[in-house]
């Protein structure tokens, strides 16, 4: 018994400290539906890309599309792919569906999400722009035309870019942009570099020159430099410039819609009511027909909430109001599994056992059942989460999964361990009230078994 006790203290410090945890540090990632936003809608331009390609291609301009919204500075973005019509036939359409939580300017956000910059690398023969700038019959305006003519491609674009990243000259505290190539970025870097030193590499963003710098050596770690023609501001822009990449796939936009901070408050406000009223009412009824074990699930349920607010900090999860529904619906599992557990000791009292045998042979029968009703709910949640087509359905699935694995542990661990830790040691008529449930009076002796 003192074990069990000390078991007991141990998992209600753990609780409390979870829920300090869940109290004190940090807030709830909340979705668009709940904290406002941004809702757009493009359509993909699949008309020239085969059959087979298709799928992989949205992928790539899903994770094109996640990288340019993470630059942008979004939390928790929800981006997904969404097909309509026949794949393979002239009405099948590839949307995809992005979601800003908390972005209020909507035309920036579609701004730069649309952008698709074009960053390529162009030599110049030294001698050949020298030739031209010598010619005196021509303006400045005309010899940089001439000498744009002069230009030619090198295969290096935007394409084998890894990243850009912005940096500062230790000496000059000046800001310049480093560029990291990929593999095959890198071989062909070291290539053009080999091929043109004392030439004009130049570094090109949508047709305009950004940097003109001069080859020196060749260059074979696969990183150039842009430094020099530009304020802290412009270095920024041209880092997230260059970080977007281009799309894959052409996209349209068809549909936005904001969804105001103030109706996301009040959704909020709502599901946070209805869950704690749930919870009053659970609770109530718990105490009031089940009694002692009816307490220790409400304490159990306590432990339940706060594990299950913990986690949704600690992953994080996005909280939509799918997902606070899921929650709500996933109490309803914790406690009929407690259910399940204080009936199975009814009858086992009924049948004249003692309470410490009622308390084992309840938990021990009903195991069964709710593991096969928790099982079946997870492999429910798992398709849903797996095969739901949007947001509303994969939040509301995510949650729900983790509610009913918490519950589990909640059901059969902590309630059976408090249980047992403050259940009366011997049987008396008082115990036995206590320990059973209703209203109806209970015999604790097989003869008296009315039938």
């Amino acid at each position: 018994m003192l074990k069990t006790r000390i078991i007991a203290v141990f998992l209600l410090v753990i609780a409390v400290a979870i829920g300090w945890f869940t109290y004190y540090k940090g807030t709830f990632k909340l979705g668009l539906d709940l904290n406002g936003g941004t809702h757009l809608v493009y359509k993909a331009d699949i008309s020239k890309i085969a059959t087979s390609e298709v799928r992989v291609s949205m992928e790539a301009l899903r994770d094109v599309i996640e990288k340019r919204v993470n630059i942008f500075g979004v939390g928790e973005p929800i981006i997904q792919v969404e097909q309509g019509g026949i794949l393979g036939s002239s009405e099948a359409q590839e949307k995809l569906i992005v979601e800003l939580p908390g972005v209020t300017d909507i035309n920036e956000a579609v701004k730069s999400i649309g952008q698709t910059p074009v960053l390529e690398f162009l030599t110049l023969d030294q001698k050949d722009s020298e030739a031209v700038s010598a010619k005196t019959e021509l303006s400045d305006e005309e010899k940089n035309l001439e000498i744009a003519k002069l230009f030619k491609p090198t295969g290096i674009t935007g394409r084998v870019l890894t990243k850009a990243v912005l940096e500062f000259n230790p000496n000059t505290g000046e800001p310049s942009v480093l560029l990291n190539f990929n593999a095959e970025g890198k071989a062909l870097f070291s290539k053009v570099t080999k091929e043109n030193v004392g030439n004009i590499v130049g570094i090109f963003l949508d047709g305009t020159p950004i940097s003109l710098p001069v080859v020196r050596e060749e260059i074979k770690d696969g990183k150039a430099s842009i430094s020099g023609a530009f304020d802290l501001e412009e270095a920024k822009l041209l880092v997230r410039n260059l970080n977007y990449g281009a799309l894959p796939v052409p996209i349209e936009l068809i549909s936005t819609q904001t969804v105001g901070a103030s109706l996301g408050q009040s959704a909020l406000q709502g599901g946070v009511r209805a869950g704690i009223i749930s919870l009053i009412v659970i609770g109530i009824f718990l105490i009031v027909w089940y009694r002692l074990p009816g307490f220790i699930a409400v304490v159990s349920l306590a432990v339940y909430t706060i594990i299950m607010l913990g986690l949704f900090k600690l992953i994080p999860v996005t909280l939509t109001a799918a997902g606070i529904a899921g929650f709500i619906l996933s109490i309803g599992m914790a406690v009929d599994a407690n259910v399940l557990i204080f009936e199975r000791m009814k009858e086992e009292l009924r049948k004249g056992k003692g309470i410490s045998d009622a308390m084992h042979e309840g938990f021990a029968r009903a195991w069964l059942s709710i593991r096969d009703s928790n099982t079946s709910s997870i492999i429910t949640g798992l398709i849903l989460y797996y095969f739901g087509s949007t947001s509303v359905i994969t939040g509301f699935a995510l949650v729900f999964l983790i509610g009913v694995v918490v519950s589990m542990f909640t059901a059969i661990t902590a309630s059976r361990v408090f249980l047992y830790a403050v259940a009366p040691k011997k049987t008396t008529k008082l115990s036995t009230f206590l320990i059973s449930n209703g209203f109806t009076r209970t015999f604790t002796s097989p003869t008296n078994i009315i039938k």
